[in-house]
This record gives structure tokens, C-alpha cells and sequence, in this order.
């Protein structure tokens, strides 16, 4: 499974790969994907092998251009097209009814599919090569951090996948936000663009949940993203020095004394900077072998909401 810089050879070798039927890791705006052919159910299924993930969990598929986005979505309602304008390219995902030809495997058998147009160049370059949508994941083990390198997805995924193109750190480090249209609009995960954003072309939205069990969009389970090392929220001044000395902690730009290992998401307290490093620090401190992982709660504004529902999704636990 060799790591690729993304030149134009290595770009062909890995679309080549794709077009047979492989599954190739690939830098997006947002995080890594592990990616197949969407219409080769086969290649879906590698995916879902790959990540341990189990099938009812849909995936998000990857276009380039409309044109692309016709073969895969049934038809593109008035709200779904203002939304289109203002942010594709980028890191906004979109619940639409499918077309036929999407494989039941890639929907989880849903009558709508997950659908994005990314942002990063090196994915661009793929989509234009294979000529064909993309289901792509986060390139990670199923209920694991977010990859937001290149050798994050190398030490998770080992020798399963054929190639991986190492596009540098991801920009944003937050999967897409999500949004269905039907009956309204409305935000299934939140994400890389803030509710507000969003809301500035549909006017106000309900948050809704997907089914804890059967979700109705990637990464609806409400135990998610989460690194192996327990993590708990919890505020720094309840915890006593003695359960500090061999656990880590983070915040956004305060700081606590007596932990083993402390990081600051921001030193100016800037969200859209914690949301960028947030599962880069969860990966560092993962691997120093401490016994829990701390992190201040976050203010529950812009990107601190997408922020605070990866980190309620990874502990479960809140002091």
C-alpha cells in the first residue's frame, strides 16, 4: 500500500486503480476518503470491509460537476440548488433522492443519497480522471478519529487499500455538514459550514437527529469519531491533581496545570483553527499511552457546535 505523492503519474495510476474496481485513500477539504466507484457495488463493498463498517450506515458519494451530480441524484430541488450555489465546491453534503443506478449498498437501502462536490484539487483530479462518482468515507476504522493526514489513515488501514495520496494536512479537519431537503430543509450533522452559514440562504432550520440505530446519513451513530484512549468532557478546575498525572488534556485556548500532556486547539481561541487541529491533537495525545484524554467544553457557537458534536460522539461521558 504505497503513500503517493500526488503527481500526474501517481493521480493516473491511482484513477486506473478506481476504474478496476480498487479502493483508494484520497485528501479532501474536509478529511481523508476512502474511495470506490459508486456503480461498482464490489468496489462498496470493499469499503465497508476496509472501515469494519457495518452496512446500514450510508456512505457519501463524491461528484465533480453537474453533470456527474445528474447520474446520481433523481433531481435537484429549488433549496437543494440555492445551496449548490453558494457552496460547492467545498465541504457541504447534500440528502437528495437517488437515481436507480446508485447501488442499494452505498444507500443503505434509502431512497436518497448523500452527495458532495469537494473542494480539494487532489480529489478534483481523481473525480476528472475516473469520470466517474466516488463513495468516499472518512479513511479510517469504523467509530475512529477522523484522518487528517496521510499517515493517519497509513497507521489505521495498514495493507487493505491500494494507494494512498498524500495531499498534505486536511484544511478544514471537520467532515462536511449535512443537510436533507425533505420535507424542509434541515441539518443532519453539523460541520465544516456553520448552521448560520447555512441558514443566510434557507432561513432558519431545525436541527434534526438521525435514528440512533439506523441513521439516515454518515456518522449519525451516537458513538463516533473516537480515538482509543477514553475521553471525557469535563471542566479543568472539578478535576483533583491526582487524576491528572496520567491524563491528557485539551482545550480551546485555556490552559490547566498538571496533566501529563496539555494542547491549546487556539492560542487566539479561534474555532475555525480548533475545528482544523481538533482530531490531529486527538490523534497525538491517542498515541502517548495516557490513561484518559480531558477537553474543556467548547462555546456552542459557529464551528463550536460541528466541534462539540464530535466530541459528545466520541466520549459519551460529560461531568
Amino acid at each position: 500500500m504505497p503513500v503517493l505523492r500526488p503527481t500526474p503519474e501517481n493521480l493516473d495510476r491511482a484513477a486506473a486503480a478506481l476504474r478496476a474496481g480498487g479502493v483508494v485513500a484520497i485528501p479532501t477539504e474536509t478529511v481523508y476518503g476512502l474511495a470506490a466507484n459508486a456503480f461498482d457495488a464490489r468496489a462498496v463493498a470493499r469499503i465497508f470491509e476496509i472501515k469494519r463498517r457495518p452496512t446500514f450506515d450510508p456512505l457519501i458519494v463524491h461528484v465533480l460537476d453537474e453533470a456527474m451530480l445528474a447520474r446520481v441524484v433523481a433531481c435537484v430541488p429549488p433549496a437543494a440548488r440555492a445551496l449548490i450555489e453558494r457552496f460547492w465546491p467545498g465541504p457541504l453534503t447534500l440528502v437528495l433522492r437517488k437515481q436507480p443506478s446508485v447501488p442499494e449498498l452505498v444507500t443503505s437501502g434509502l431512497p436518497t443519497v448523500a452527495v458532495r462536490m469537494p473542494s480539494h484539487p487532489v480529489a478534483r483530479s481523481i473525480l476528472e480522471r475516473t469520470g466517474t462518482p466516488l463513495a468516499a468515507p472518512s479513511a479510517n476504522l469504523f467509530g475512529r478519529l477522523s484522518p487528517t493526514r496521510a499517515e493517519h489513515v497509513e497507521r489505521a488501514l495498514g495493507h487493505h487499500i491500494d494507494f494512498i495520496l498524500d495531499g498534505g494536512p486536511a484544511e478544514f479537519g471537520l467532515e462536511s455538514t449535512i443537510v436533507t431537503l425533505k420535507p424542509a430543509p434541515a441539518v443532519l450533522r453539523p460541520g465544516s459550514i456553520t448552521i448560520e452559514e447555512i441558514e443566510q440562504v434557507t432561513g432558519p432550520l431545525p436541527a434534526e437527529q438521525s435514528d440512533a440505530n439506523h441513521p439516515v446519513m454518515p456518522g449519525g451513530l451516537p458513538q463516533h469519531y473516537a480515538p482509543a484512549t477514553p475521553i471525557r468532557l469535563v471542566r479543568a478546575e472539578t478535576v483533583p491533581s491526582a487524576e491528572r498525572e496520567r491524563a491528557g488534556f485539551i482545550a480551546l485556548s485555556q490552559r490547566a496545570e498538571g496533566y501529563a500532556q496539555a494542547r491549546q486547539l487556539s492560542n487566539r481561541g479561534d474555532l475555525r483553527e480548533a475545528a482544523a487541529r481538533l482530531f490531529e491533537t486527538l490523534h497525538e495525545l491517542d498515541d502517548l499511552g495516557l490513561e484518559r484524554i480531558d477537553v474543556e467544553p467548547l462555546p456552542e457557537r459557529g464551528l463550536g457546535i460541528a466541534i462539540m458534536d464530535r466530541l459528545r460522539r466520541a466520549s459519551n461521558v460529560e461531568f
